[in-house]
């Protein structure tokens, strides 16, 4: 029998070497949160993450003020943005999928390959303030390889 690894990421043990698996977060982030830059997913030594799926839902009202809200991660060194919604499709309650109306991803699926080991994925915004609504969740569907 395989012994068990204690994996301090996500505090959890698992049989034989850390593996592939598909993980969610779903973390509702205040509008400050949004407004400052907030790390979603943290960076891990040697490991790099790989987006499978994201939504954003406004919680409170709707976001208004920025021009975005966005994913972002590191590929090559530079940040790029996995996934950018548009403040128009955040409107309270509803769910926004990437690539729904108004939530861009990379081009050619750029957006769910691997991005670059011990790098963190964030949220944060572009244009003005956030405003209105007092949250946003940010729902991802991720690997960690």
């Amino acid at each position: 029998m395989e012994q068990a690894i204690y994996d301090s990421t996500f505090n959890e043990m698992t049989r034989g070497p850390l593996t592939v698996t598909q993980r969610q977060l779903r973390r509702r982030c205040t509008v400050a949160e949004i407004n400052a830059g907030v790390t979603l997913l943290p960076a891990v030594p040697g490991r790099a993450y790989r987006l499978l799926d994201a939504a954003m839902i406004a919680v409170g009202g709707a976001v208004t003020g920025a021009t975005d809200v966005r994913i972002l991660g590191t590929r090559a060194a530079g940040s790029v943005a996995l996934l950018v919604v548009a403040v128009a499709a955040l409107t309270q309650s509803a769910l926004v999928r990437a690539g729904a109306a108004n939530a861009t991803i990379l081009a050619d699926g750029a957006s769910f390959t691997p991005l670059d080991a011990n790098t963190a994925v964030t949220a944060g915004k572009t244009g003005g303030a956030a405003a209105t609504a007092t949250h946003v969740d940010v729902i991802l569907t991720y690997a960690l390889e």
